[in-house]
């Protein structure tokens, strides 16, 4: 993880979170809407900026637990490193995409309530344990 970009946001979930599968390995896409807030004291009032966009993937438990907790409108944590690519859309405009490969995401518990239900433990060979193996010093 040397040099690259490791984010947190904080937002919305925009859409329906999709999980498929790439080589036999559960990935989950979804889109995450921030929009900056401040307060404005001219107006004493809160003011939001634009809203920022960011896809989302998430990989192995990540992606099959994500995939049975998240739904649309959900207000989330997300933790993970930033990446960006740049593609041209159907209009012919080159556009910058910015996206979050996931470590962690979790229910914002400053919007609303969650419950959680641990999932069993399994030993995934070679697996990081921050990603749902089980370390061997544990």
């Amino acid at each position: 993880m040397a040099n690259e970009t490791i984010v947190t946001v904080q937002g919305w979930v925009a859409g329906i979170p999709m999980v498929r599968e790439v080589g036999g390995v559960p990935v989950i896409n979804f889109r995450v809407g921030c929009t900056p807030r401040h307060f404005h004291r001219g107006s004493n009032s809160w003011v939001d900026g634009p809203t920022q966009w960011y896809g989302v993937s998430g990989w192995r438990r990540l992606a099959t637990h994500a995939g049975s907790s998240l739904k649309q409108g959900d207000a989330v944590v997300v933790h993970g490193r930033l990446n960006h690519r740049t593609y041209v859309n159907k209009s012919g405009v080159e556009v910058l995409a910015m996206e979050i490969e996931a470590f962690t995401v979790g229910h914002d518990l400053t919007r609303g309530t969650a419950s959680f239900t641990k999932a069993p433990s399994a030993a995934v060979p070679g697996a990081d344990p921050g990603q749902g193996g089980a370390s061997a010093a544990a």
